[in-house]
């Protein structure tokens, strides 16, 4: 069962709010996004083999031998991979805690992921020989066939305007397709060994040509996200308040769907699983910003790659020069910032 957010009907007066509430915003989205910057350099610059930031700066504008080769060749293709990556599911978490007026809801629950994870089983299992741009496409096609049946399911009988039928349809579904996943993984030692990595979420090895079969899919995500932030805070009142203002909830509900479809699978798509992102980085986004889905979705777009640069980081250095995934990492922070947002008490009784 959904609840509304703790503060969702202050987005109805978010406009009639004194100019100092907006400026604090701007500074903190201005302070978000030289954190990020600071922390795209890091990524640029650490490694099995660290480099200065002299060296690293000289060797995107020229050829200086091997940092050359580290920089612009390996670490580089990486870490704007984590940028799109982190800015695709944290949109996709708040469209989804906007939909569901739930502030724990992730993207996963349109069980857009486990179409993803089933469509890449059945492209390894199908096709061996298949490289990893089939299984991107293959997964994208899964998420993208579960995203409309879902939202088919969640229509019949005439119940598909509420976001809870949605929801329920969703995790149904998702729990079937990964079910079949985990068999074909099961039976299958080939596919075995590719879900192995691709589960753990690592954007290291992938080049530009994931970033180039994301990045169509992630602008029409976000074109389709700023379509329907105005009209989730309409939705965040609830359907008799969403109607008297005159929001197309129904219009506002298909254009979050195929946003989250997008986003979410393109992102599972190119790197795999990655767990909690799309759930935190949303909520932390409302701490700062209030209910205004506008603002939350800009500070989305800037805190979800901050955390997925710094979580692939982090997982660079730890162990070197072997890594942790960036997946792994994302997992062991969020657990206990979930367990301790499920313990507040404006999210205990969700």
């Amino acid at each position: 069962m959904t609840t509304p957010l703790p503060t969702a009907a202050a987005a109805a007066d978010d406009l009639s709010k004194p100019p100092d509430r907006r400026r604090r915003r701007l500074l903190g989205l201005a302070a978000a996004a030289a954190a990020l910057a600071v922390l795209v350099l890091l990524s640029l610059a650490l490694g099995s083999k660290p480099l200065p930031i002299g060296e690293v700066a000289e060797a995107l504008w020229r050829d200086n031998g091997d940092p050359r080769i580290i920089v612009v060749g390996q670490r580089l293709p990486r870490t704007v991979l984590a940028v799109l990556v982190g800015i695709a599911l944290a949109v996709a978490g708040a469209l989804m805690q906007g939909l569901t007026r739930n502030p724990l809801a992730d993207p996963g629950l349109l069980g857009v992921s486990a179409g993803a994870a089933l469509g890449v089983v059945l492209a390894v299992w199908l096709m061996p020989a298949a490289g990893p741009l089939l299984q991107v496409w293959a997964a994208f096609a899964g998420a993208v066939v579960t995203a409309c049946a879902v939202f088919l399911i969640g229509s019949l009988g005439g119940r598909g305007r509420s976001p809870v039928t949605l929801v329920l349809a969703g995790v149904a579904l998702g729990a079937v397709l990964q079910g079949l996943a985990s068999t074909v993984v099961l039976l299958n030692a080939n596919v075995f060994l590719t879900m192995r990595s691709w589960q753990a979420g690592s954007v290291a090895d992938l080049g530009w040509r994931a970033v180039l079969t994301v990045a169509p899919f992630l602008a029409a995500g976000l074109l389709l996200a700023a379509f329907a932030a105005r009209g989730l805070n309409a939705v965040a009142l609830g359907e008799d308040l969403a109607n008297a203002l005159g929001a197309n909830q129904w219009l506002t509900r298909i254009a979050v769907v195929a946003a989250v479809t997008l986003l979410c699978g393109s992102a599972t798509a190119a790197i795999g699983v990655v767990w909690f992102l799309g759930m935190m980085v949303p909520h932390v986004a409302r701490w700062i910003t209030g209910p205004d889905q506008r603002w939350i979705l800009a500070y989305s777009c800037l805190l979800g790659p901050s955390l997925m640069i710094a979580a692939d980081v982090l997982g660079r250095v730890v162990v070197i020069p072997d890594e942790i995934p960036a997946g792994v990492v994302t997992a062991v922070i969020g657990a206990p910032v979930l367990i301790w947002m499920v313990r507040r008490r404006n999210a205990s009784g969700l």
